[in-house]
């Protein structure tokens, strides 16, 4: 039996095996991003962290809003642009941006430097989320813990 962790350093914190839950041809496009998830080594179901690196010209994520799951990030290291549905804002270490569930407001980080960028991202996991995507034929619902996707129309992937 494993034994209960109390800490960890976490730059040591193991990266996440699959490098993203979105189905292709989504998928690839998150070469470059790599996330490592910290909550989840505690235990933490309530909500998930995440220290995440983006190598020069990845993306966080594509862009997009939640229904219900309000979202969090700290940079720590570099200088991302976030893309919201004001246009773009220039990160650095030590800023911070939160996303409010529910309002529409889509958003994604870019790395458009030629320097990593490190940052922490934090979102809770409310039943019932949804999350919508403004440039891709795609939405996602969550469903006993796992993102479901489909085309706009409905049809799955």
């Amino acid at each position: 039996m494993s034994e209960k962790l109390i800490a960890i350093s976490a730059s040591e914190a193991p990266a996440r095996t699959k490098a993203s839950n979105y189905p292709e041809p989504f998928a690839s496009r998150m070469v470059g991003r790599e996330k490592h998830p910290l909550g989840d080594l505690f235990g933490l179901t309530n909500f998930g962290v995440n220290l995440t690196r983006l190598a020069p010209r990845a993306i966080s994520a594509l862009r997009h809003a939640h229904t219900k799951q309000d979202e969090f990030v700290y940079i720590l290291e570099g200088y991302p642009t976030l893309y919201t549905d004001e246009g773009r804002t220039q990160l650095s270490p030590g800023m911070c941006a939160g996303f409010k569930a529910g309002t529409g407001n889509s958003h994604h980080l870019i790395n458009e430097t030629s320097e990593d960028v490190v940052y922490l991202e934090i979102g809770d996991r409310t039943p019932g989320d949804e999350g919508s995507y403004p440039d891709d034929d795609l939405i996602a619902v969550l469903e006993n813990g796992k993102w479901k996707f489909t085309h706009k129309d409905g049809t799955p992937y």
